[in-house]
């Protein structure tokens, strides 16, 4: 068995790449294609170092950490205890941090986080979990610090150091400014961790403004740290990481220093890093179609060109002398460029009637379509393509919208309490479906953290339903073309939602069935900052899966559109559909008509801008690109990828 002081992991991670790959890399990372294909893997190497553990009859001091990124390696490792036999016997934990002030009883701290993921379902001795208390008093905090840290030094210090990391670079909660030489102690949070940890608290009101964390000194001194980060929204820190220079302004960059550290990523975290973003500037590249488009883009921007006004020189003062060797000269590479985007823009999201459509993102046959517009909460559809949507109804297509949640958890209780207070003033004693009475009572009553009643939550899912009617017949859609999936795996009134289940796939998998379209929409957008839209998603591609065989399915093709946070690179598009500024207005007001979701948004994720004005801002900034290019100037444009599934 290899030591924990070797350089290399205990488990083989894939292979990084050539060293020129890496060469701008300062700390050895893996990358995965999926999150839960390296969590696994991290998992396998916790296990094998328990073992390694017992066999020497020793105990395996583990640092362990929360949040989002390490649940699925706990649930692993709970699978390996229950199906496998691994005994946690031997094992003394230390949690990196916790809220503070914090009860263990909150659903929110960092005990009952640990507890319900992992110490539950485990043979752990009790007297061995060690987390942060966030009840300590103010007054008794500094040595309360100074035991956690006496304790992990009595146990033999951090065989194993389990990391997240945050948008601040944080690592624990050292924030940035934290010193390389701190040790465990009390800290105040950065306004973006806050702003970050605000969906689970239900506002970022809700936030505490303090927690206490080991300090950077106590988790350099791990024998090993595998720090993991998924997702987009982790990848410009993780370049800074990685790439950039030591600072206490990012210090997770202090990991550079340590003898045993890896990060493991999956692609969109990694999407940053040089190799991936712009790997013709490390070395020599396989160009395929896509990596050509974005290598001209990308080329485009950096020269402040157009594409037509890109020379050999550009190309070759820019790490693309193989390219341009390959495709022979800079003119001829520059027009079919200029081509490829061009073919994108169409103003027939559903296809141009007896038109020749080869060069079109769209068929143009069957004339008249059947559409269903996927959207995972009872507004994604109007934020991300409204205007499209729009065109789909003008245009004639039997258009469908389908909330494939009741979006309740994102009404705000002030709310809700505001439509009850109107309901019950209203009808009075008289008959309802809700006893708003019994709404207003729980709702003036409830207490921190309490899940909200099945009243409550049907009157905010109604509250979101008749929001979405309004928008959607402001559009223009018929109402019996407006359905209310309500997916199972999302109604449990709180943050965290259930697993995608059968019967969650059943339920789209019908209404695909009901209605054979020969177009899909559906939200692509994997940035969402409580991962709804990528269940919502999963559970699509199940569907489809499902009925491929269906002969229908031979003539649907799926389109995917960016939610709130993100859009498509230009490279990445396969349809472009301009909006003119009529359009654009249109747009804005059916999104106003989700007042419920204006001014104070529960989950609006690391941007304060109201969803309107994100969707706008993204749409004409989109509009100026193709323009920048050198392609027609309009005032906005939705974009779409084609999804082979």
């Amino acid at each position: 068995m290899k030591s924990a002081l070797e350089i290399k992991p205990d488990i083989s991670y894939k292979s990084a790449g050539k060293f020129e790959e890496t060469r701008f890399e300062k700390i050895h990372n893996e990358i995965f294609k999926s999150s839960i294909e390296a969590s696994v893997i991290v998992a396998q190497e916790i296990a094998q170092l328990i073992r390694s553990k017992q066999e020497k009859n020793k105990s395996c001091v583990l640092g362990l950490a929360t949040g989002s990124s390490p649940i699925k390696v706990y649930e692993e490792l709970v699978r390996m205890h229950k199906e496998e036999g691994l005994s946690f016997s031997n094992v003394i934990t230390f949690n990196l941090d916790e809220y503070y002030p914090m009860t263990k009883e909150n659903n929110q701290s960092y005990h009952y986080f640990m507890h319900e993921h992992l110490f539950n379902h485990i043979d752990i001795k009790p007297e061995n979990i060690n987390i942060p208390d966030g009840t300590v008093a103010i007054d008794e905090i500094n040595q309360y610090c100074i035991d956690y840290e006496m304790n992990i030094k009595n146990a033999g210090g951090l065989d194993f150091q389990l990391l997240g990391i945050g948008r601040t670079g944080h690592v624990g909660f050292n924030e940035p400014g934290s010193h390389i030489n701190s040790g465990t102690r009390i800290i105040t949070l950065d306004h973006i961790t806050r702003v970050d940890a605000s969906s689970a608290f239900n506002g970022i009101d809700n936030v505490p403004k303090r927690a206490i964390t080991m300090g950077v000194s106590t988790i350099m001194r791990s024998k090993r740290i595998v720090l993991m980060a998924w997702g987009q929204n982790k990848a410009d820190i993780i370049k800074r990481t990685v790439q950039g220079d030591i600072s206490s302004e990012v210090p997770a960059t202090f990991l550079q220093n340590h003898p045993n550290a890896t990060f493991v990523l999956d692609q969109s975290a990694a999407s940053e890093l040089t190799r991936f973003k712009t790997p013709w500037l490390v070395g020599e590249c396989l160009w395929t179609p896509e990596l050509k488009s974005k290598a001209i883009v990308w080329l485009c921007q950096k020269t402040k060109q157009s594409i037509l006004k890109l020379t050999d020189r550009d190309y070759n003062n820019n790490g693309m002398s193989d390219l341009l060797a390959q495709e022979g000269s800079a003119y001829d590479m520059n027009i079919n460029m200029f081509n490829i985007l061009q073919h994108t823009i169409t103003g027939w999201p559903g296809g141009k009637p007896n038109t020749d459509d080869s060069f079109r993102p769209e068929r143009a046959n069957p004339a008249k379509k059947r559409v269903i517009l996927f959207s995972p909460h009872p507004d994604d559809d109007v934020i991300s393509m409204g205007g499209t949507f729009s065109k789909l109804i003008k245009q004639g297509h039997d258009v469908h919208v389908v909330y494939q949640t009741s979006g309740n958890i994102a009404v705000s209780d002030d709310e809700a309490l505001k439509f009850a207070e109107v309901a019950s003033d209203f009808i009075g004693e008289g008959q309802a479906d809700i006893n708003f009475k019994s709404v207003i009572e729980f709702l003036n009553n409830k207490s921190e953290n309490q899940i909200d009643s099945l009243e409550v939550r049907k009157l905010k899912g109604l509250i979101r339903r008749r929001e979405s009617y309004g928008a959607t017949r402001y559009i223009g859609l018929k109402d019996e073309n407006t359905h209310f999936l309500d997916l199972p795996f999302y109604e449990t009134g709180q943050v965290k939602k259930n697993p995608l289940g059968p019967e969650d796939i059943a339920i789209v998998k019908d209404i695909i069935a009901r209605i054979k379209p020969h177009q899909v929409f559906a939200a692509g957008d994997l940035a969402d900052p409580h991962g709804t839209h990528e269940v919502c998603l999963n559970a699509i591609f199940a569907a489809l899966k499902e009925l491929k065989s269906e002969p229908y399915m031979d003539d649907c093709w799926l389109w995917l559109y960016r939610g709130a946070w993100h859009e498509w690179d230009i490279h990445e598009i396969d349809m472009a559909v301009p909006l003119s500024p009529s359009e654009v207005l249109l747009k804005r007001h059916a999104i106003l008509h989700h007042q419920s979701q204006k001014d104070r948004v529960m989950f609006q994720g690391n941007d304060s801008r109201e969803f309107w004005v994100r969707a706008e801002d993204r749409n004409k900034n989109t509009a100026i690109l193709y323009d920048e290019l050198g392609l027609a100037e309009y005032e906005a444009i939705e974009a779409f990828k084609r999804f082979d599934y």
